[in-house]
């Protein structure tokens, strides 16, 4: 089983990740940020350095699908091997710090590699304003995130909505803005009433 949490730089996901691993005692797969050898050099300099920076996220989520593929396991993972290329990908080409050629060389290699796995049994997107998101990232302070430009979110924002609307599987859509599933207890509990309300008699 293979759960995918999505949505926007800031807005929770790995957060509430961890927070459904423990509470299910899911499999957690999160993203590699703190040990990613291309982010910091990406944010100080995004044309040069798009290209190296999506193939690397792409390997990685590649080899994490795979590995869930194989699992019997249930297996949250935060942000899923689509939104590399449906987002992040996307933007960077429409923004012009990917070239047609790079753009063209990532997408026969995403197409290839999407021949070979599927979509989450469930994905759950947490959708969140550009304000809440910038106010996440300057708490959690890391440095390389803090030159990231309001017209950067707002790209990702509108990519994000716009592969949401057209999403054909299974799908939970949560309001970022005005839940706090780390310090509201209530608000933790409708996330895994929608859940439960999703999978019952599947899993549990």
């Amino acid at each position: 089983m293979h759960i995918g949490v999505a949505g926007n730089i800031g807005c929770g996901k790995t957060t509430l990740t961890r927070m459904l691993a423990q509470y299910y005692n899911w499999i957690p797969r999160f993203e590699s940020v703190t040990y990613n050898p291309y982010l910091e050099d990406y944010y100080s300099d995004i044309p040069r350095w798009s290209f190296a920076l999506e193939v690397y996220f792409l390997q990685q989520r590649f080899q994490d699908v795979l590995e869930i593929a194989r699992s019997k396991d249930v297996i949250i993972q935060d942000r899923t091997i689509m939104e590399g290329v449906e987002i992040f990908v996307a933007n960077n080409y429409k923004m012009g710090n990917l070239s047609e050629r790079d753009f063209n060389t990532y997408m026969e290699l995403f197409d290839l590699m999407m021949s070979l796995v599927k979509e989450p049994d469930l994905l759950i997107y947490i959708r969140s304003s550009i304000s809440h998101l910038v106010s996440q990232i300057q708490k959690r302070g890391r440095e390389y995130e803090q030159g990231i430009s309001i017209e950067y979110l707002s790209g990702l924002n509108e990519l994000y909505e716009k592969w949401i609307s057209s999403y054909k599987g299974k799908l939970i859509i949560l309001d970022g803005d005005n839940m706090d599933f780390e310090n509201r207890p209530e608000d933790f509990s409708i996330v895994t009433d929608r859940i439960d309300a999703e999978f019952y008699g599947l899993f549990k």
